[in-house]
């Protein structure tokens, strides 16, 4: 395992450092002045663009937060895959994310806009995908901030008190929220700010955790991140599916950095500043939360300990690696950074409720989409958001399946476009003529594949993962994610065909209209027709 180890390390780094290298290739030879031309979507423009390059990566880079996805899942990956997951199962996801995140970013090039993911469903595949898209995506986005928040709750409320009760518990989660809510009222202006000190916070963060459990002194070498493997799982459990099962710990926290697309529209030159801010958050992210794990991992005293601690477990491992006292320090350092990260998720949750209710996407929209005529922000969108979220986390061992669930409706979102766009560049209806100055020229396709085949991948071991959630004390329900993923789908199928297939009838697309017919047409005899006019010109 050692020997895989490093080569998945030395690999994710190649990958990383060519995707880099690529882009801003043809990000440079773009020529500004023969492409001027803005496509939109011709809706009137009522958020504020305002963000330079180092915001919009930092809205991205908030809501990864290293600090709160690898912290708060630390137990359940560790857990499941004892110290191998986090020195071999990091590098792993971080590497397969690499290729998620580019796709993506040659999307965010090509149409940026604040629907982002939904828009780019509706121009590639038609209204009826476009629907579907926005809906996993707006699952994905409340659940993440459920789990966020949650996290942070978790983490006050062992601070704030001690042995918090669940009232104590759920009253911290609520203040958290609304502050975040209120926040996020206030303007983009505020959020920006705050997105741009996060981001220094979560570099310096860990850097301060990495110096002072290096100055400390580790209790183990570094070979025993890639050489030990534990479980806490069954024993009728195989590690290696134990192990894929605590991928979840990474996979969660790399996500949602389609932020960096949802505030394209209040971007400063949106087409290369908003690929940039989706690729370098997975990229940046995946280094500082490898260091961090690392360390903190090979200075646990009793691994067992851990294992068992549960949601506390990163709380366990400090501890035992600095002592109690000055342990508190750092893991109020940690529950800020959680802060700062569930601040940036509401920022883009409600931008893609705001974007979806504008095309009448949601029950309610009128209302939905309301934006304050002072503050211009989604007003009615964030303080949705906020609710939803709370009321998800109120049943008791629901914190797997917020993660898994969250997982599956961000990536199987991600993976609706990415494919679509795939499909239409191997038929040759999308061609280099429609890419965005960010782009992988010919590497594009293969970078594609990989990121649909990950996430499908990804998306079976989520929906199979043993997650329990007791809804009363009398019922619990086993493997909950897949029901409720089951359920959620069904319902959504109902609800589409019987009313939102009648009456939806997708976004506005503008000057991208001429370009979603030629993609979404059904007449396969009219592919070549088009080829053939595409290489006259």
């Amino acid at each position: 395992m050692l020997i895989f180890g490093l080569f998945i390390l030395i690999l994710t780094i190649l990958v990383m450092v060519g995707i880099i290298k690529n882009a801003n290739y043809n990000v440079n030879k773009y020529d500004i002045k023969k492409n001027a031309t803005v496509k939109s979507f011709g809706y009137k423009q009522e958020l504020i663009r305002d963000m330079g390059g180092f915001s919009n990566f930092a809205v991205s880079f908030s809501i990864i937060s290293i600090l709160t996805g690898a912290v708060s899942y630390y137990g359940y990956g560790f857990s499941q895959g004892g110290p191998a997951m986090m020195g071999v199962g990091w590098p792993l996801v971080t590497l397969l994310v690499l290729f998620v995140a580019a796709a993506m970013a040659e999307l965010t090039s090509s149409i940026p806009t604040s629907g982002a993911i939904y828009h780019w469903a509706s121009i590639l595949g038609g209204s009826t995908w476009g629907w579907f898209t926005g809906w996993l995506n707006i699952i994905g986005q409340v659940t993440i901030v459920a789990g966020i928040d949650y996290g942070c709750a978790t983490f006050a409320s062992n601070l704030i008190f001690q042995s918090p009760s669940k009232t104590q518990f759920l009253i911290t989660y609520f203040v958290i929220l609304t502050s975040h809510a209120f926040l996020n009222h206030m303007g983009i202006d505020l959020v920006s700010k705050l997105n741009s000190i996060s981001a220094i916070y979560h570099l310096v963060g860990v850097l301060l955790i990495v110096i002072i459990l290096t100055l400390i002194g580790p209790a183990h070498p570094i070979s025993y991140v890639f050489t030990t493997f534990s479980t806490q799982t069954s024993n009728n459990t195989p590690y290696w599916w134990a192990f894929m099962i605590g991928l979840l710990q990474a996979q969660w926290t790399l996500t949602g950095y389609d932020a960096s697309a949802h505030t394209s529209e209040e971007t400063l030159n949106p087409r290369v500043r908003a690929p940039w801010g989706v690729f370098m958050s997975v990229a940046i992210s995946g280094i500082f939360g490898y260091l961090l794990l690392i360390l903190v991992t090979i200075s646990i005293k009793d691994p067992a300990a851990v294992a068992s601690a549960g949601n506390n477990a990163f709380i366990v491992a400090i501890r035992q690696a600095i002592g109690s006292r000055f342990s508190n320090f750092i893991l109020w350092l940690v529950t800020i950074a959680m802060w700062f990260c569930g601040c940036s998720s509401i920022t883009s949750s409600s931008r893609m409720v705001y974007a979806f209710s504008r095309d009448g996407g949601l029950p309610l929209s009128h209302f939905f989409k309301r934006v304050s005529p002072k503050f211009h922000t989604p007003a009615v969108a964030i303080w949705l958001v906020a609710a939803i979220a709370f009321l998800s986390g109120i049943s008791d061992g629901v914190y797997a399946v917020i993660g898994t669930m969250s997982v599956i409706g961000l990536y199987g979102s991600y993976v609706i476009p990415i494919f679509l766009k795939l499909k239409a560049k191997i038929h040759g209806i999308w061609t280099s003529k429609n890419d965005g100055p960010w782009n992988l020229g010919k590497w594009s396709n293969l970078v594609s594949f990989i990121a649909c085949l990950w996430v499908i991948i990804l998306i079976i071991i989520m929906i199979l993962s043993p997650t329990d959630v007791q809804l009363t004390p009398h019922l619990l329900i086993h493997y909950a994610t897949g029901k409720i993923i089951f359920f959620v789908l069904l319902f959504l199928a109902i609800y589409f065909n019987l009313y939102a297939k009648h009456v939806f009838k997708g976004p506005k697309l503008g000057s991208y209209e001429k370009l979603n017919k030629q993609l979404t047409t059904s007449q396969s005899a009219k592919i070549p027709v088009m080829r053939d006019h595409q290489q006259k010109n």
